[in-house]
């Protein structure tokens, strides 16, 4: 099969030929129509973020596609079956391999690029918000980023639980699609201290959940940001690592800080997360209340092209590449 993969010594992205992947008995090979990028495929093309043991080196996160063979002990599902679904790796190319449990139906009105926006975006936020912040009705959620994949998708999935949610973002232009999405307050980071506008819109008390991106650089901010026993999620260190922390703000506020990530969970835990959120999700975007959010669609022969766009932290919402 045709494949994008990674020149060795630039360290560029270019179209190529690899092994087909090998269907198992409850597994499904799909033919691959659409996938998405994400921030992992930026580190792992540097060799800084290698895929799990024993699954497939081609970049790529999640995928939608048609079912092209079904393993032997798979019965729900059959032959040119729109599914879309997430990937240990392997989404840039032609084929995939997926465990069928973890297998999506693809909404009838979606195209291919939608469904390939929904996978690592919305299953990474659910797990965040909800599942592990435990996010309820008429709480407050602070989440950062909020014009990436993950952010587009948590100001929706905050709406939907109820809760209010102030998202920060670095343009006029990305701020507006935050709220267009459903946003109550928004923050320019570049023009505003976000935890003095936080502690404003929250009358000093400070929000009960923390989607936290980051990481080092917004510590002290979101140490003052979050409320008495607010949960603060860590699923992202874009602004570096180390840092010197006090512990008393900890203890005093009694905070619970989570670091989570999704690529490294066992098939068995990825299976549960699938199903609980498209249980979830699936008459909701049936009917529009979720929407996925693509902000380009590149062809797989740009993929180069793609990526320094999503490096230049140019996008809203994901940058989707179209195989084939």
């Amino acid at each position: 099969m045709k494949a994008v993969l990674v020149d060795d010594q630039s360290k560029e992205l270019y179209l190529g030929d690899f092994e087909d992947p090998k269907c198992g008995e409850n597994e499904l090979l799909v033919s691959v129509n659409a996938t998405a990028l994400n921030r992992a495929d930026l580190l792992q093309k540097k060799g800084l973020y290698p895929p799990p043991k024993g699954e497939s080196p081609i970049l790529g996160l999640e995928m939608a596609g048609v079912v092209e063979k079904v393993g032997a002990k798979v019965s729900d599902w059959k032959i040119g079956d729109r599914v879309f679904a997430l990937l240990p790796g392997g989404g840039y190319a032609e084929k995939a391999r997926i465990p069928a449990s973890m297998a999506m139906r693809m909404p009838e009105n979606f195209s291919f690029e939608e469904a390939a926006a929904i996978p690592e975006a919305y299953l990474t936020a659910y797990l965040k918000l909800i599942q592990l912040g435990e996010l309820r009705e008429g709480e407050t959620v602070l989440i950062h980023a909020g014009a990436s994949g993950v952010g587009t998708a948590a100001i929706q999935l905050a709406k939907e639980m109820g809760a209010t949610s102030i998202v920060t973002a670095g343009s006029a232009e990305k701020l507006e699609a935050c709220k267009s999405l459903g946003a109550d307050y928004t923050i320019n980071y570049k023009e505003e201290t976000f935890s003095e506008r936080v502690l404003d819109i929250t009358d000093g008390k400070g929000v009960q959940v923390i989607l936290d991106f980051i990481g080092a650089s917004y510590w002290d901010d979101n140490v003052k940001s979050i409320a008495v026993d607010g949960r603060w999620i860590i699923i992202a260190a874009l602004g570096g690592y180390q840092k010197e922390i006090n512990l008393r703000d900890i203890l005093m506020k009694r905070i619970r800080i989570k670091g989570s990530t999704l690529r490294s969970r066992t098939i068995e835990e990825k299976v549960k997360l699938t199903q609980d959120f498209y249980n979830f999700s699936s008459a909701r975007f049936e009917d529009g209340r979720l929407v996925p959010v693509i902000d380009t669609v590149f062809g797989w022969a740009e993929a180069e092209a793609a990526h320094k766009y999503l490096e230049d932290n140019k996008n809203i919402g994901k940058v989707i590449l179209k195989i084939g």
